[in-house]
């Protein structure tokens, strides 16, 4: 566990921070022959059902039903990919009845974890002004939410990967096996770390009254769900 945190860190050292948003890119692990890898996909995973279209295809962002046909070509392990996060993010309304989102972390601390993933390589046309173009693309699983997301949210929260042993499942494992990992995490697992106006995500290590940075993306997209 300990060694791909490591990894992890080494390979983002000149990274800046990352706020994630639907179809832009962002690093994900995935295993190759040679050990497991980072690589930049977009998030938006195709339906298998429509996947090869020349109409604009922005992907579904999370895979809540693994067994509909949209999805089942897609489990095996060629396709399962971990994808990084130390915070998301659900919309929520604040005191002043204005719109913002509860972000929620295993900790203040904001760890590293990861959600479980699903990625292909995809030929297709995410956006007019670009045409169709070779893209790797990536989707996460959701599950029913624990007790700590669902007052927040209550249809959906992400499937997260704590351990060493669930990472390796996940990466290597047959579906017979690694789909029992699409579970909430246990009762009190995650804390609502901050309750931020749009645009805002917490910084890691502040926890104080402003845990506040802006977010380098687009303000109507801030939320992983």
């Amino acid at each position: 566990m300990m060694r791909l945190r490591m990894e992890w860190e080494r390979a983002m050292r000149n990274v800046p921070p990352l706020s994630v948003y639907p179809d832009y890119n962002a690093p994900i692990v995935r295993q190759a022959e040679d050990g497991r890898v980072i690589s930049l996909a977009r998030w938006g995973l195709p339906s298998l059902k429509d996947a090869v279209t020349d109409k604009v295809n922005k992907g579904t962002t999370n895979v809540r039903h693994p067994w509909f046909d949209d999805w089942k070509g897609y489990l095996g392990v060629e396709h399962r990919c971990l994808v990084p996060f130390d915070s998301f993010a659900e919309p929520t309304k604040l005191p002043d009845g204005t719109s913002g989102n509860a972000w929620f972390a295993l900790d203040t601390s904001m760890p590293l974890s990861f959600f479980a993933g699903l990625r292909t390589s995809w030929h297709g046309t995410r956006r007019k002004d670009e045409g169709p173009l070779d893209h790797e693309v990536y989707a996460f699983f959701t599950t029913e939410p624990n007790d700590v997301v669902a007052p927040i949210h209550q249809k959906a929260m992400p499937v997260i990967l704590r351990t060493a042993e669930e990472w390796d499942v996940w990466l290597r494992a047959p579906w017979g096996e690694a789909r029992s990992l699409q579970r909430p995490l246990p009762g009190g697992v995650l804390e609502v770390i901050a309750t931020l106006p749009l645009k805002f995500a917490p910084v890691i290590g502040e926890t104080g009254p402003d845990p506040l940075r802006l977010s380098a993306g687009p303000p109507s997209q801030t939320t992983l769900l």
